[in-house]
């Protein structure tokens, strides 16, 4: 970075080269159409040239003639019960573009020509078939497509555009009938087969019949049924019957009331399946066990009021003892009927199981006759359906083979070839590429060249660091040196830019003192910094102050041509042999300003820059002069001005337009910074007062002129 010293102490001199991934800025704008300005011949030229290469082409080339023809996706009927064809119509139309445009069709196309005449087709240069370039476009909402053929012969064009559609529609015919054939290939294998395995169905019915009547097979099933649910109903009974009577255990029910309606119970429940007998055992049993309950009853009672003695009592006991014998007799008769009893039931019951065994097994079998036939029947009838739907289909697709279904149609037939005016269209696409190549070499060549080519630029790349601008002076000849600035000198613009310099420099402050000795310095030879130090020392001293004028290029100087004073002797006589300035400084018809020149040369004048001597000079210098302008050597042309400029108060860095390049300047400032050296501002010299960027006093001149009239 460049020292601070700008009144905007924040500045960053040393700024970024092209950075090429950032958008272009208002700056590199105003670039482009600068090198536009400049180079205006290359875009002409590129124009000129594909100009002249097109118009060679276009006589070259046959012309091309154009023929269109339209076709659509027309209605279509469809059949309630019949087989039509599908397609997929999201894609449908553009398939059907692909296909017009096929190498296929081509071929068939041309086959169609060649056998409607022998000579249909014509060659090309080659001895190929004429190409012609087919371009199909749908138009928008619509199933209509537009067909368009070009060749270099009309007749043919619309010849082949003509059968191109023909040969269209009889390929899709003739797909759909081969597609129609393999589906009717397949069907038919299909109604053989199933005819086949319905024969095989009915003949296993039939067998089956024979051996079988369905209705007796129903019947038997029915009547087996309905006895075997009779016997478990029996074998039910049976079951609960024997539960009952093992359940009844008369031994040791006990003669007491409750008891005895329990036994009453059970008598009732088994009277149904018992021996009449028995039932009767149990009844009588079951009375005498209450009478018994009820003498006990009786003798509780009077035993309450009488003494055991009593006759009452003791009648009531013999009738209690006489009921307690006549149970235990009916208890030994009711063991050896219930074992009875019992034995019977389980016969009857084994007898019941067996039968229902044997019905079991008989419905079993009635069963399996009835399903063996329902499964037969629903064989056949599956097989006899499915036979019915495949012949339907058969028969429907034999009758759409031979129906034409096609869709799509020729809307309008190919029109009368016409020439296309290709000369137009090149000319167009010429004109724009031309433009577009010339252009784009002038982009490269402002986005490649890092010259400068306004102070904008400079502010961009290096930095807010530039204190004046020196615009460009045409000179009266080419080579001649520009001459130096007079007191009244005509060229105002160019006057009042020093002025602007000199101004910016009085009103420059460093460190709080304003810089006395200047160093003017610059990268590279010619960009105008001698000539800058002299007109800035003329300038400074026609404003009063003593100014002293120093040749610092020992090895090349020029100052003393363009002063008009001698060489010897001067600054290098000075350093080798220390003495007064007065032995070494020159003056003009300017007063106050004094010259000194390079002096003699010498092998090594860098070295003298070392020496004490130049030290003790600038002191005297500084002692004598309100100013001390030294011009020195390029940086990149010896190492003088590099070690004069931490000598100096500041140094300012001149920038000459379409000359200095953005790399070697920001290299030279680093090298000025690098040695503690302080770098007051940039000089833009020969700026283009023409353009916008350069605004100051662009009016000097009239405002001159109004003046001295």
């Amino acid at each position: 970075m460049l020292p601070t010293h700008n009144p905007d102490p924040g500045y960053e001199a040393l700024g970024p080269i092209y950075d090429y991934t950032t958008p272009p800025s208002p700056v590199r704008v105003r670039r482009f159409f600068t090198f536009l300005t400049q180079y205006w011949w290359i875009p002409a030229a590129t124009l000129v040239l594909t100009l002249a290469a097109a118009a060679i082409y276009v006589r070259r080339v046959a012309p091309t003639f154009i023929s269109r023809a339209r076709m659509w996706e027309s209605e279509k009927l469809r059949l309630p019960e019949g087989a039509s064809y599908t397609e997929n119509l999201e894609n449908y139309l553009g398939t059907q573009m692909e296909l017009l445009k096929s190498p296929r069709m081509q071929g068939l196309t041309l086959a169609r020509l060649r056998a409607l005449k022998s000579n249909a087709v014509p060659a090309g240069p080659n001895g190929q078939p004429l190409p012609v370039s087919i371009r199909v476009t749908q138009t928008p909402k619509s199933s209509v497509l537009v067909i368009e053929g070009a060749s270099s012969q009309a007749a043919y064009t619309e010849a082949y555009l003509n059968a191109l559609m023909d040969e269209y529609l009889q390929y899709r015919r003739n797909l759909r009938k081969a597609t129609s054939g393999d589906t009717l290939a397949s069907i038919s294998g299909q109604v053989l087969r199933f005819e086949s395995d319905l024969k095989t169905e009915q003949n296993a019915l039939v067998d089956f019949e024979r051996t079988n009547n369905f209705i007796v097979l129903q019947q038997e099933g029915a009547v087996a049924s309905a006895y075997l649910a009779r016997l478990k109903t029996e074998l039910s009974d049976l079951k609960l019957e024997s539960q009952l009577l093992e359940a009844t255990a008369f031994e040791q029910v006990a003669t007491r009331p409750g008891d005895m309606n329990l036994v009453l119970n059970l008598a009732e429940s088994t009277s149904g399946r018992a021996s009449a007998a028995s039932a009767t055992a149990l009844s009588d049993r079951a009375s005498t066990a209450k009478q018994l309950e009820l003498l006990k009853l009786e003798r509780a009672k009077f035993s309450r009021y009488l003494r055991p003695e009593h006759p009452k009592i003791v009648k009531l006991d013999d009738e209690i003892e006489r009921g307690k014998q006549i149970i235990e007799i009916y208890r030994h008769q009711s063991r050896e009927q219930l074992a009875v009893t019992q034995q019977a039931t389980k016969f009857r019951m084994s007898n019941v199981l067996g039968s229902i065994q044997e019905w079991e097994g008989k419905v079993v079998e009635a069963n399996s006759r009835i399903a063996e036939a329902e499964r037969l029947k629903l064989n056949v009838s599956r097989t006899q359906s499915l036979y019915e739907r495949l012949l339907t289909l058969l028969q429907n697709v034999d009758l759409v083979r031979n129906l034409d279904q096609e869709t799509f149609g020729i809307l309008d037939a190919a029109s009368t070839a016409r020439p296309y005016r290709q000369e137009v269209a090149l000319l167009g696409v010429a004109i724009l590429g031309a433009l577009a190549v010339g252009l784009g070499i002038i982009l490269l060549l402002s986005v490649r060249d890092d010259r400068f080519r306004s102070v904008a630029e400079v502010t961009e790349k290096l930095g807010d660091a530039v204190v004046g601008q020196v615009p460009e002076v045409l000179k009266a000849r080419r080579h001649s040196p520009l001459p130096l600035l007079e007191h009244d000198d005509p060229r105002h613009m160019y006057a009042e830019s020093y002025r602007s310099l000199r101004s910016a420099l009085l009103f420059l402050v460093t460190e709080g003192e304003r810089p006395r000795v200047l160093l003017i310095a610059s990268a590279l030879p010619n960009e105008g910094k001698s000539t800058i130090a002299a007109n800035l020392a003329l300038i400074l001293a026609l404003g009063g102050p003593r100014v002293l004028l120093v040749d610092g290029d020992l090895r090349k100087g020029t100052l003393h041509q363009l002063m008009g004073m001698r060489r010897e002797p001067g600054l290098a006589d000075l350093l080798r042999q220390p003495a007064e300035l007065d032995t070494v400084i020159q003056s003009n018809s300017l007063p106050n300003l004094a010259f000194i020149s390079s002096g003699s040369h010498s092998i090594n004048p860098g070295d003298l820059f070392l020496s004490p001597a130049l030290e003790q000079f600038l002191a005297r210098a500084r002692q004598q002069f309100d100013y001390v302008v030294i011009d020195s050597s390029p940086v990149f042309a010896a190492d003088d001005a590099t070690t004069l400029a931490p000598k100096t108060d500041g140094t300012l860095f001149v920038v000459r337009r379409g000359f200095s390049r953005a790399r070697p300047v920001r290299e030279a400032l680093e090298l000025i910074c690098q040695r503690q050296a302080k770098v007051l501002g940039l000089i833009f010299n020969r700026a283009d007062a023409s353009s916008r960027s350069y605004y100051y006093y662009n009016r000097a001149d009239d405002y001159h002129s109004a003046k001295a009239v």
